[in-house]
């Protein structure tokens, strides 16, 4: 067990509280070791409960957490209140003006993406997997923020730890559905180390459909999950080494 949470922050959230913590700080051990925030995993719930718990406090101290039933969609939920667990809405990201609530993505490779308005007093939370980032979940959150009275003009974003390009090969049928949705996604592909396989780097695709989009201020901290594995749980890098069950980590943001 390591004692102290690990936490990245991003320059562009200075002044609202937020995180996007690593691996380090929790009580599960094993393969789960040590902050498995995640409520799908095999790991003891008693322990998830106590990261869960151990995540909010490093980042909004005596905040409530609120979480979704991630799917891989582009549909955004608008909180108002804190639900129970049991009760998690079916969607991939979350927007908020209530203080108190800290909004929680979980991730393991995906890039998770914290939003904020901060003069508007609105924030927002995305889990942008391939689908979700393609199928258009961030234009979701900026939407869903706008309905709460922010402006895209003010609001700045940060993408979190996901899987960089250098780990990410996909074959020819993955590289046609970005192409097929515009063919400029291409530029976000390099060629593979095998025949027919590309490198695609999704934190790079994100930022650019956040751009696109009309947010000024992107920041993107660069730290590739599936490489770091002493700091970030890496659903592919289960999978290469045929692993049973993987870790989840979160990111968090609240007022």
């Amino acid at each position: 067990m390591t004692s102290e949470v690990e936490v990245f922050r991003a320059r562009a959230l200075d002044g609202i509280a937020h995180g996007f913590l690593g691996r380090k700080g929790g009580v599960s051990t094993g393969a789960m070791a040590s902050l498995n925030v995640g409520l799908g995993s095999t790991d003891d719930p008693a322990l998830i409960a106590e990261n869960r718990h151990r995540a909010t406090e490093a980042v909004l101290p005596g905040g409530r957490l609120v979480s979704l039933y991630q799917v891989h969609s582009a549909d955004c939920v608008t909180v108002a209140e804190p639900w129970e667990e049991r009760l998690r809405p079916h969607a991939d990201a979350l927007v908020t003006d209530r203080p108190g609530l800290a909004l929680g993505i979980l991730t393991a490779d995906c890039a998770p993406v914290l939003f904020a308005d901060k003069q508007a007093g609105v924030i927002g939370a995305a889990h942008a997997g391939w689908k979700g980032a393609v199928g258009g979940v961030t234009d979701s959150t900026i939407a869903a923020m706008e309905a709460l009275g922010a402006s895209r003009e003010r609001i700045v974003a940060a993408i979190g730890p996901c899987i960089a390009r250098a780990s990410y090969e996909v074959d020819l049928a993955f590289l046609q559905r970005f192409a097929d949705a515009d063919p400029d996604n291409e530029r976000f592909f390099t060629e593979g180390r095998r025949e027919d396989h590309w490198q695609f780097d999704l934190e790079a695709y994100v930022a650019a459909r956040l751009a696109a989009a009309g947010l000024r201020t992107i920041e993107m901290l660069g730290q590739d999950t599936y490489a770091r594995e002493a700091h970030f749980y890496s659903f592919r890098r289960a999978t290469h080494r045929q692993e049973p069950d993987y870790g989840r980590q979160i990111s968090l943001i609240g007022l």
